[in-house]
């Protein structure tokens, strides 16, 4: 199985950027893992919430291919501990699944037609991360989960 992140806007932090490699790097000695940042929309400002989200819903859905299994990162979504979620990535990778596309959206959220497409959405919290945060947390708990699964000694309990 493939796994790929999908996310809306470049990470402006450096030092945010370095980990971010970091736990890329880390994860590639796991699985093949792919960060894909669609551009900021252009001239966002002059576009209402719903134009915004329409715009980013057609740039994300564009990237998908017909076989891969869609997951938003959402607020709304079902939250996971690290050992519940890697259960969830072995239950995903046992059921044949090519590639798992996991979304950050943009600021607004996604369209309802992102929505429609996924198969799922999890929350990381119920506090609110920037952006480029998400980007960090959801790597590195992507390589604890791969961790978790070989019993190696990266996650304690």
């Amino acid at each position: 199985m493939n796994i790929k992140l999908i996310a809306i806007g470049k990470t402006d932090d450096k030092a945010l950027q370095s980990l971010i490699d970091d736990y890329t790097k880390r994860l590639s000695f796991y699985i093949k893992f792919e960060l894909d940042i669609i551009p900021d929309i252009k001239n966002a400002k002059n576009l209402s919430e719903a134009q915004q989200k329409e715009k980013e819903g057609e740039l994300i859905l564009a990237k998908l291919s017909p076989t891969d299994q869609l997951v938003l990162l959402d607020e709304n979504g079902k939250v996971f501990s690290s050992v519940g979620f890697s259960s969830e990535l072995q239950k995903k990778m046992n059921s044949g699944i090519k590639t798992l596309v996991f979304v950050i959206g943009g600021p607004y959220g996604f369209s309802e037609t992102v929505y429609k497409k996924a198969t799922g959405k999890i929350s990381l919290s119920s506090m609110t991360f920037s952006h480029q945060m998400v980007r960090l947390f959801f790597i590195e708990q992507v390589y604890r989960a791969f961790t978790i699964l070989r019993g190696e000694p990266y996650h304690h309990q």
